[in-house]
């Protein structure tokens, strides 16, 4: 037959020219599905197999036999609208609104946490040996040595007599944080990458110099703290030993933080009380007590990156007003006019 008598079949997968006359029920071999491509595979919808590679996709054999097709399917053009050819298309992200912040004071939900075995154990050989002698609690208070050193956080002063316990101590309430290189007090917002310069940031409050160790021991306990996240969750991580589970706490609001932790050998406790630097799930957020450190895994309740953990509280010192003095003038006349003659 010649070649101008012959047709082109548009069954896909075929696209062979065949004789019109000799079209029967199984000459062409096609696909009667659909061509997929997903996860970088293509495959027909009627047939089960797949390839990466788009030339192998092409060269699979049909699945079904059926008639020749010489009809060519009707292809359908996006209708352009030319008036708007020349319009520009301005894309923007939605934009999220952010949950409301509950209040500060808002009501806190301890968080019962999971207590590691090694922690346990050794939480009860510390109230076994937690004994103390009762004699310390009725010595006599003896005066620190001259040159002692106040222990309270970056104050330089030291002990030259009585007169020392009338000067202001300017000091860190807070504790030192190490983060991403960068390090800081919790109770401040200066941060540097230079550890001397650390150690010479002046202190942020103002009270009593502390001359006796144990005595700020009692008071409050030192503990490095660090925190990192992921998408869905902010970790909190505070590096101590040999605290007492049973008598340690962690305390948690959608805004707010809380985390005690006693100390049964210093007698003392580490406190950390921050409004945190975005909103979190309480039901979903958990607490890790281990041997090394207590860890606190917050959820966030909405998607997003913290640029904090936490927001710095200002808290205003109250000073008292000094007493009024009179007039140097008054003084005299007062004592002048006193009638000492009847003495």
């Amino acid at each position: 037959m010649a070649a101008e008598t012959l047709k082109v079949c548009y069954n896909k997968g075929c696209g062979q020219k065949f004789d019109p006359d000799q079209n029967k029920e199984d000459s062409c071999t096609f696909h009667p599905g659909a061509p997929v491509f997903h996860d970088a595979y293509k495959s027909w919808s009627c047939c089960n197999k797949k390839s990466t590679d788009f030339t192998e996709f092409l060269n699979y054999k049909g699945c079904s036999l059926s008639f020749h097709n010489p009809v060519k399917p009707v292809e359908v053009k996006p209708i352009v609208d030319k008036s708007t050819a020349d319009e520009v298309i301005e894309y923007r992200a939605p934009i999220r609104t952010a949950l409301p912040r509950a209040d500060f004071d808002s009501p806190q939900v301890i968080i019962e946490p999971k207590i590691a075995a090694g922690l346990l154990e050794l939480a009860q050989q510390l109230q076994q040996s937690q004994t103390k002698d009762l004699a310390d609690a009725f010595m006599p208070f003896v005066l620190p040595p001259v040159g002692t050193a106040c222990k309270n956080n970056s104050c330089k002063e030291q002990y030259e007599g009585p007169h020392s316990d009338q000067g202001l101590c300017t000091y860190h309430p807070g504790f030192p944080i190490f983060h991403e290189g960068m390090k800081f007090w919790s109770c401040c917002t200066k941060r540097t990458s230079d550890f001397d310069e650390f150690l010479k940031q002046k202190g942020c409050e103002t009270g009593r110099h502390c001359w006796d160790k144990k005595k700020s021991m009692e008071s409050q306990v030192k503990c490095r703290y660090d925190w990192h996240q992921t998408g869905t969750h902010v970790a909190v991580a505070v590096y101590a030993k040999k605290y007492d589970p049973s008598q340690s706490s962690v305390k948690l609001s959608s805004v707010r933080l809380s985390i005690n932790l006693y100390f049964p050998e210093e007698g003392g406790s580490f406190n950390l009380d921050i409004e945190l630097g975005g909103v979190v799930d309480v039901t979903q957020s958990t607490a890790s007590m281990m041997g090394t450190k207590l860890e606190v895994s917050l959820r966030k309740a909405e998607p997003g990156s913290w640029t904090r953990l936490f927001f710095p509280r200002t808290i205003q010192e109250i000073k008292k007003p000094e007493p009024s003095k009179l007039p140097e003038d008054s003084l005299k006349e007062d004592f002048e006019s006193v009638d000492l003659s009847d003495l």
